[in-house]
């Protein structure tokens, strides 16, 4: 059952488009997608997808993405097809965990985001490539990774668009409203054009983890009710919009890990800490949830989903950041584990995360790649056969 495996999302770019997705990083005079600023661009992503897409068939695949190569980063070239938004290159990127867990790795700067006018999310060019990955897959399942609103609401109301005389959301819960419209506008066109399943990422669950020494929620002078509320506040703007795509007919989708860039991570926080808050709150239909290593805590957090019958949730028990194939022995015991708590049936398995979440990817070959992605299509064909 090649099924029960799934990927996240991302996969790494060939070195053809790596030469296009570097020259844009360093460039904040051109605007997105950025297609006439480089010749051969657009030609060269176009032919980059169609080979992935194809590549993602023959390995039997079930839900097909075009591996995000149409992204520089998993998050705000979204943002970036907003109308409303100038993209810039700021004084510093965001600050990853290093391997030796302590010091920081700083990522790439052009993550500046400056609120110019009212947002607006119609025309998008996600909308353009969906279309063509939606062609170029023809008869089988797609679907499309977006940013979830929250994740975007945090970023936005953390930066210095909001207030002041010349802002154009005075604070946050007119931000909030300009948002909500802004990815309406997108989800009712994605529906209109044939799309089924719309998948939110999300990196900032763990911040209210009271379990997470990486998070500026955490600490002994830290006003809790400030922080629930700020929590309810991003399970609500989430909410508004699965339902909002719910009314259309379309699956909504989850993704939720602890930062992934250049094989590094942006934190802590176990899911048992909020659990009561994002698992059981959130009314997505399906969850791809993190469990490759011991930041994530006790898989004894899916109790939370007991009550939610018709939810899925996809354990993402290996990890895309190494090079190496995974402990199989520990994924087997950690999947019995799981379906002592879920039925069998409402499990899936997964890595943790995509290979590339920003353009540059995570440390290992496209042949370890799709090793690994194979390794995990033979643990899931074993378990789900018994």
């Amino acid at each position: 059952m090649t099924d029960k495996f799934q990927i996240v999302g991302s996969l790494l770019r060939p070195n053809e488009l790596l030469k296009y997705k570097t020259q844009i990083e360093h460039r904040d005079d051109i605007q997105y997608p950025f297609y006439e600023s480089f010749e051969g661009y657009e030609q060269c992503e176009n032919e980059a997808i169609q080979q992935v897409v194809q590549k993602e068939i023959q390995q039997n695949l079930s839900v097909i993405t075009d591996g995000e190569f149409s992204k520089s980063m998993w998050h705000l070239d979204f943002v970036w097809g907003f109308d409303g938004v100038e993209r810039y290159i700021a004084d510093h990127g965001y600050f990853f965990r290093d391997m030796d867990g302590s010091s920081k790795y700083e990522t790439r700067k052009d993550i500046g985001l400056r609120i110019t006018g009212e947002l607006s999310g119609k025309n998008h060019h996600f909308i353009t490539v969906f279309k063509k990955l939606k062609e170029t897959a023809g008869e089988h399942e797609t679907k499309l990774c977006v940013p979830s609103p929250s994740h975007i609401f945090g970023e936005l109301s953390w930066s210095d668009n909001i207030g002041g005389t010349a802002a154009v959301y005075k604070d946050t819960k007119e931000l909030k409203q300009g948002l909500v419209k802004a990815y309406k506008e997108f989800v009712e066109e994605f529906a209109s054009v044939g799309g089924k399943i719309l998948q939110f990422d999300d990196c900032l669950w763990e911040l209210f983890a009271d379990d997470n020494p990486n998070s500026p929620y955490t600490g002994e002078h830290i006003n809790q009710e400030e922080v629930q509320a700020l929590a309810s506040e991003f399970i609500d703007i989430n909410n508004t919009i699965i339902d909002f795509g719910h009314s259309l007919g379309l699956k909504m989708w989850t993704h939720n890990c602890r930062g992934n860039y250049d094989s590094r991570n942006m934190g802590g926080g176990s899911y048992a800490k909020i659990a009561n808050l994002f698992l059981k709150q959130l009314k997505y239909d399906r969850f791809f949830l993190e469990w490759d290593d011991e930041r994530a805590g006790s898989i004894e957090a899916l109790e939370v989903f007991k009550d939610r019958p018709e939810t899925e949730i996809v354990l993402g028990l290996l990890s895309s950041k190494t090079n190496t194939l995974d402990d199989e022995e520990r994924v087997f015991q950690l999947l019995d584990e799981a379906s002592k708590i879920i039925d069998k049936e409402r499990l899936l398995l997964s890595h943790q995360c995509g290979f590339a979440s920003c353009d540059g990817g995570n440390e290992l070959s496209e042949a370890e790649q799709w090793a690994k992605i194979g390794q995990g299509q033979k643990i899931a064909k074993q378990y789900w056969s018994n």
